[in-house]
């Protein structure tokens, strides 16, 4: 009877915490007859585990009856985590194929400035000024001198004598 009560740890997925601790009281009260309940419910607590006696303990106030215990064992699985055991396979990491972080995400357009064309900064800070009305006399001179020159080449052409062929 000893050794059933000894053995006997609580587990969640296995036991119910009314159960269990009635199970566990009656066990230890056939083997110590004259044993306070306050006493039998100590040796209980020191039977369901670190975490879980911690937090039993912590939200019982001392003396408790077996309903506050049962009670709070109820609460505290419900609630947390705490007492259940650890249903996650583990993963051989060896054999998980690794993905490198190009394979993850997607390549991202380059962005460029509609302003000037430029991939160092966008158009929402744009740190050149530009001027209202700005007129570009470097593009105007060079169309303007490219007129000139075709039309002294149209002139020349014209100013040439066409020789006459008789046929």
């Amino acid at each position: 009877m000893e050794n059933a009560f000894e053995s006997a740890i609580f587990n969640s997925d296995k036991d119910k915490p009314l159960n269990w601790f009635l199970k566990q009281k009656y066990r230890l009260s056939s083997l110590h007859p004259d044993m306070s309940y306050s006493m039998l419910n100590m040796k209980i607590l020191r039977e369901c585990g670190g975490e879980l006696e911690h937090s039993i303990r912590c939200s019982c106030v001392e003396p408790c009856s077996t309903e506050e215990y049962i009670n709070a064992i109820e609460d505290i699985i419900a609630r947390t985590i705490i007492g259940k055991a650890c249903t996650r396979n583990p993963i051989d990491y060896k054999m998980v194929p690794k993905i490198s972080r190009e394979d993850k995400r997607p390549e991202r357009p380059v962005l460029k400035c509609h302003k000037c064309g430029s991939t160092s900064n966008l158009a929402n800070n744009f740190t050149k000024k530009t001027q209202i009305n700005e007129v570009n006399l470097i593009e105007e001179a060079q169309s303007a001198e490219e007129k000139e020159k075709s039309d002294q080449d149209s002139a020349i052409s014209e100013d040439t004598p066409v020789e006459d062929y008789h046929i």
